[in-house]
Formats: C-alpha cells, structure tokens, sequence
C-alpha cells in the first residue's frame, strides 16, 4: 500500500490531500489550497468550516450548560462549503450573472471553469478520504493518539469514542456528561475516536438533505431527485445510482486485470523508452559536436591558400596609402594573429568521444553478485534401516540437510565380483528403488547418486545386500484354528500376532505351585509346503517372555492343537533342552523344529541332528550371554529379523539372522506331508511377519495368493 502514496498527493501543496474536492476536470485537490489558488488569482477569499482538529472546532470551553443549546447539523460543512466562494452578502437574484471562476489546475495544464458559486460546485471526495486514512493506519502516520476534545487542559484524555452526528472525539466521561441518558444525544452513532468525520453519504450541493441517487449518463453528473426533474436533463439517459456503481466497477476491475496480467508488455514498453532515451541523448550529443565541429573545419579553411581570408590579406597588402591601410587593417591583423594562435595550440572544439556518459551498471553488478551457482547434489546417506533384501531388493536413502536438490537418481547395483561400473543402473525420481530380477543366495552392491542442471553428483557409499537363499514364500496368519480370544489376537492383516497372559492362566495359578503348569498357544502360516526350497523372515518383540518359531508336520500341529493346552510334559518345559520332540524317535526326524525367543535372547539347542559352530556366532556378530556352550545349549541376543529356510526334499530347516543372512542354527525335520509354518506362544509377546517389499508401496491389503499349495482339511 506504501507504493501509492504518490496517488494521494495534492497536486497543489505535493502533500497527502486533506478533505479534498473534485474538480470538474475530475482530479482532486485540498479545499483549503484549493482556497488558496483562488485567492492568488485574485478571487475573493471564500468562507470555509474550520480543519475538525483546530481550536475553532474543539468546543473545550463551553459548559455542559452551553452545550445543550441546539448545535449546527452535521452537514454544516457543505453548506458552508456551498455559500463561499463566488458570492458576497447583499446580492440580489435578478443582479446579471457573475463571472465564471477559473481555477487553474496543475495536472491538466489549464484553467478549469468552477461555475457561479465557485467552491460550492465541487463536492468533497469521500472515497478518496477513506482511502487516506486506511493508508496512514497502514503506514503508521496516523499513530497520534485522538485527544478528548471536551477535558480541560492540561489534564485532556485520550479520547475513546467518536461521535458522528456531534462532529468530535470524546473520552468515557465527557461522553456521558455530553450524551445524557434518555435525552435524543444518547441516540447519536458512536464511532471510533478521530480528527476527521464527514458526512455519512454525499449531498446535493443545491439542494440541501437530498441524497444523490441518480447518475445522467449524457452530462456525467449525479443527480438527486429534484434536480433529475429539471428541464436541462430532459431526455438524457439517467440511471440509478447503483447501476451506475456496479457498471464502473465492473469496468475499472477488468481495466486493472488486464494491466496486471500484462506486466511484461509495460515492462517492454519501459525499455524501449529508456533506449529511445538514451538514443535521443546520444544524437543531441552528436547534433552540439557536430556543429561545433563544423566551425572549426570553416575557420581552418580560411586559412588555406585560396581562401577568402588569405586572399583578402594579399589585397590588402597593396594598398599604397598608409593611413588607408591602417585604418583597414587592424581587423585583419586581429583575425591573422588568432589564426596563427589557433594553429600553434589546436585543440579540438568538441569531444569526439563519449567519455562523459557512464553507463550505470550498478544493478546489472548487483545482479552478478547475488548469482549463485547451481551445484550438484552431494552423496546421498543410504537408511540402513530400512533398506534390505527380501523378495526383492529395497534401497532407501536421503540427501544432507546442506545439499542442493536432485532433480533425478541414477542406482547402481552390481553383483560383488563385479567391477564398479559394470553393474545395472536405473533412473528413479523418489528416495527409494525397488530392484528385482535377481540372483537367490548373492551379495550385491548398491550406490546411488542424485543428478541437477549441474550434472552428477558424487556415488554414495556402498551397501552389501545378501538375497535370500531361496525363494520368499509369502503367507498370512491363520486365524481360523480356535484361537483363545482372551490370550491372542491376531491384526486384521493377519501379519502380526499378539499374545497377552489372560485369565485362563491366573485362575490356574494354583495348580503352577504342585507341577509344571504352562499355557501354550500355538499359531500356524495359512500355507501347507509340499515341495521345494522356501524362505520367510519375521520379527520377535524383544520383550516377549517366550516365542518359539518354526515348521511342523500339519497333521502333528493339528494334533498338538487338539490336545489339551493346559499340560505337564517334558515338552512344554524350556530348561528341557530341545524343542523339536527329538525324544519322540531316534531314528527319524522329528515333527516340528522350533527355535525359542524370549527376554531379548534367543536360545540355540545343541544335538546330534542339528549343527552349529562358535565360529558362526562370532562372525554373526553375537556374544554368549550365558558364558561358554554347555550341552543343552546357548543364549545370544536377539536379532532384529529372523529368517526361516525349509528344505522340503532334503528335510532340513535352517534359521538366519534376517539382516544379515548369516545361519544360526540348523537342524532335521520330518517332511513326509505337508509342512506349515508355525508359532507358539508361552506368556506375553509379539511377533510381526516381514512384509513383501513388492507390497511395501501398496494402500490396501493384497489379494491373498497361494505360492505353493492350499493347506490340506483339517482331520476327523
């Protein structure tokens, strides 16, 4: 709002306008320069209403009392403006018209006629007066506080209400000593405190009261309702006033949008008027050399031979006559002593150069400093944390907090072996890539690099990656075998379980002080495995009392779920060493083979059919928590993700750290029918299935899909 200032100046005094009127020329100035110029001109000095914030107007001196006699109306101040200039008391109507008022006005460069009455015929320009004081309140310049315009100095209030039918500005108690309660002043509008009130609505100027509610479309005037009936507007086009409004507001705002929206052509216009500028300045500059020049030339050809000068000197020489000669010759000689001065010091008369114009180039220079070069991105930091290898790789990374944005990502991958360079690249526009098509049982190496305008950045650093050894088996909780609502939920995706002790097992509390009392919940994969090599992860809540995973005979799992779950067998007892029924047989391979998780551990047994080396622990990364192997067994802690790998023909089942694919332990299991995967539950915990990184972007859960074969019916 602080660019239009230049809009609210008085043309007159070059200040903000203060109450200004419209011309007829339709351009605004103060009344009281306006006063001015007319009395410079030598009009009669008009009679005005006092400024609202002069000593005139401040009635601070009159009493209550004297108050209460009957006050002007509120529109005192036009009609004051109306009966000033022009007349003088003691005219009489059928006097000749007087002489027009010339009021010259600086913008147009004429003098614009004001009629008879002078000042009277130009009304107050509200609008423009809203516009000004919305413009001080913006900038600040009308911060002055509004003083009470009643209180007697030097004790004067800040004034605190307005009064528009009184004209003045008034603090809480003058307000009530000056508006009695139930007396027609309580009645008066209150506003808010300031130096300036006008007039609610525009007037008449002729007639007095009368509102202008007419607009003549022929002589573009507002009209009120006595003054639409006289003869001189007889059939004109006249309006009402608000058609009038909605029409020019209509205009002015599609005027003002097509401005705005072609803000370059203005900008065009401007330099080409600043080069015509600039191209004017240059040929006048030339224009002044030149015909200084051209004397110059003219001056120095008199002085050749033949010339006019030389010829007359050589006429002059045979003049015989003395006093003849001298009296004709001093010119000459004045005129051939310059010549021969101008000859020894010559000097060009103009500048041939244009060493005075300077270009100002100090924008052009400010614009070359503040030019900041793009960059390319700097090496992205891969998330180790959520960058992993399942049924395909998912890489995940981010640029630092001090690096210029990428356009694009080039991700490189190549098997280890492989020179860098030689590997497969792709082109992704997120922070993520999801690669597939790979080798089971690899290691490859990932790097990526973020490209701009600039160009390439620089390679991240690389990350190993080992795929699975076989082939991810995807599968879902099942929950259609009786579960115990009290003690385990399953999600609604049925990828997550949880198990919380309930009240099954606090009212059997007692008999756990005479025996060996567990209560055992046992989950299954809602896939039964046939044939093949096949590979799944999941993850244990480290605060989990005892979760055991692995695989199982369906049959033999269904026949464990049958049985009562509330029982006292070796089986169900953690310090019994094992946890794949090996007791069962010698001879074959048990039904099921669990691994047991609990307390942050996870517990490795020991036998003759399962295989482990410390080697494999030490180069896992993990510690014996419990000290050196005994032969039950030993404690590590527990991985993040846990990977399970069933091999149905060679019967074996081996466990993985997921992260890092590295085998834990590894041991038999009976594969003579179909095998499920499954999970037990002893106590409170949590267990969460690995989700498919093809599923990982997807909004819903995806269509069930059986990867090997739905699980048999469940036996009579």
């Amino acid at each position: 709002m602080k660019s239009m200032e230049q809009e609210l100046q008085c043309p007159v005094c070059k200040d903000i306008v203060k109450q200004p009127i419209v011309l007829p020329c339709l351009h605004s100035v103060c009344l009281m320069c306006a006063s001015e110029v007319l009395v410079q001109s030598g009009y009669p000095q008009p009679e005005l209403p006092p400024e609202p914030n002069s000593p005139a107007s401040t009635p601070n001196t009159r009493s209550p009392r004297q108050i209460r006699r009957p006050i002007p109306k509120s529109d005192r101040v036009d009609r004051l403006l109306r009966s000033g200039s022009g007349t003088y008391p003691g005219r009489r109507r059928k006097e000749g018209p007087q002489t027009l008022m010339l009021f010259p006005c600086a913008p147009c460069g004429r003098d614009v006629e004001l009629g008879e009455r002078g000042l009277a015929e130009c009304m107050r320009n509200l609008t423009l007066e809203r516009i000004v004081e919305r413009y001080r309140h913006t900038v600040s310049l009308g911060s002055v506080a509004v003083m009470c315009q009643f209180c007697k100095p030097p004790q004067a209030l800040e004034a605190t209400k307005g009064c528009a039918d009184c004209r003045a500005s008034f603090c809480n108690e003058c307000f009530k000593l000056y508006h009695p309660w139930g007396t027609p002043r309580a009645q008066h509008e209150h506003v808010q405190p300031t130096l300036n009130f006008r007039p609610k609505v525009l007037t008449c100027p002729e007639h007095d009261q009368e509102r202008l509610q007419f607009y003549c479309k022929s002589c573009q005037m507002l009209l009120c309702s006595l003054c639409k009936l006289r003869r001189i507007h007889t059939g004109h086009k006249i309006a009402p006033v608000t058609q009038a409004y909605q029409t020019l507001k209509d205009k002015i705002t599609k005027e003002l949008n097509y401005i705005l929206s072609n803000q370059d052509m203005v900008l065009t216009q401007i330099t080409q008027l600043e080069n015509t500028m600039l191209a004017q300045a240059l040929e006048s500059s030339r224009q002044r050399r030149a015909e200084a020049l051209a004397n110059q030339v003219a001056e120095k050809r008199s002085l050749l031979e033949h010339a006019s000068l030389m010829a007359f000197t050589q006429e002059l020489l045979k003049e015989n006559d003395p006093s003849s000669f001298v009296h004709a010759a001093r010119i000459t000689h004045n005129r051939l002593a310059q010549s021969i001065e101008s000859m020894q010091r010559f000097s060009l008369s103009a500048d041939p150069s244009f060493r005075h114009f300077q270009l100002d180039v100090s924008r052009e220079l400010k614009l070359l400093t503040d030019l900041s070069f793009i960059q390319a991105p700097l090496a992205p930091v891969i998330d180790t944390q959520r960058t992993l290898a399942y049924d395909k790789l998912f890489l995940c990374w981010r640029l630092p907090q001090d690096s210029t944005p990428a356009w694009h990502y080039s991700v490189e991958f190549r098997r280890r072996g492989v020179v860098p360079g030689g590997g497969r690249l792709e082109e992704v526009t997120g922070t993520c890539a999801v690669i597939d098509r790979l080798e089971m049982d690899s290691v490859y190496v990932l790097r990526v690099r973020g490209c701009n305008k600039a160009g390439f950045g620089e390679y991240s650093e690389e990350v190993y990656l080992h795929t699975p050894p076989a082939p991810v088996l995807n599968f879902y909780l099942d929950s259609r075998w009786g579960l115990h609502a009290d003690r385990l939920v399953v999600s609604k995706e049925q990828r997550c379980a949880r198990s919380v002790p309930g009240l099954s097992l606090l009212q059997d509390a007692d008999r756990a002080l005479t025996s060996c009392h567990l209560t055992a919940d046992l989950l299954v994969g809602d896939v039964a495995i046939t044939q093949g090599r096949h590979y799944w992860a999941c993850s244990v809540e480290p605060g989990s009392y005892l979760v055991k995973v692995g695989v199982g005979l369906e049959s033999k799992l269904q026949e464990w779920f049958h049985l009562p779950q509330d029982m006292a067998s070796p089986r169900y007892d953690p310090d019994s060493g094992h946890d794949s029924g090996a007791e069962d047989s010698s001879d074959s391979p048990p039904p099921f083979s669990f691994l047991t998780m609990g307390m942050g551990k996870i517990y490795l047994p020991s036998s003759a059919n399962s295989h482990h080396t410390d080697a494999n622990y030490r180069e896992s990364g993990f510690t014996n928590g419990n000290g050196p192997s005994s032969p039950t067994g030993v404690t590590y802690p527990l991985p993040p993700r846990l990977g399970v790998c069933l091999d149905f023909e060679k019967g074996r089942v081996t466990f993985y750290d997921a992260h890092s694919l590295r085998p834990l332990w590894e041991g038999p299991v009976d594969c003579s029918a179909p095998v499920c995967p499954a999970f037990c539950f002893i106590g409170g915990g949590s267990l969460q299935l690995q989700e498919l990184v093809a599923n990982r972007n997807a909004n819903q859960t995806p269509v069930r899909r059986v990867t090997i074969q739905s699980r048999v019916t469940k036996l009579n």
